[in-house]
């Protein structure tokens, strides 16, 4: 499923028009992006855990030339399923 594919799913099911779907899936992905930028975790219950890992600076090798090259420290987004979520998978 793609994101226009989430917004008709979410427009068919709570009987929103299509724009206001898009506004909301939209005000939802901008307020878990925003929160992340600000280092913080978003907990959904029974759903999941967004949080936020800073990765090292470490040593790797250029795949092309064999050569040693540094990889600089970054920040990553994470993401842990809840348990309500993994059940309901299986």
């Amino acid at each position: 499923m793609n994101k226009n594919e989430l917004i008709s799913e979410v427009a068919e099911t709570s009987g929103l028009t299509r724009s206001d779907a898009t506004k909301a899936v939209e005000s939802v992905f901008d307020a878990i992006t925003a929160s992340l930028a600000k280092g913080d975790e978003v907990r959904l219950v029974g759903f999941g855990t967004f949080s936020v890992a800073k990765r090292k600076a470490s040593t790797g090798r250029n795949p092309r030339t064999g050569e040693p090259m540094t990889i600089k420290a970054s920040t990553q987004p994470k993401f842990k399923a809840g348990k309500g979520l993994k059940d309901s998978v299986n």
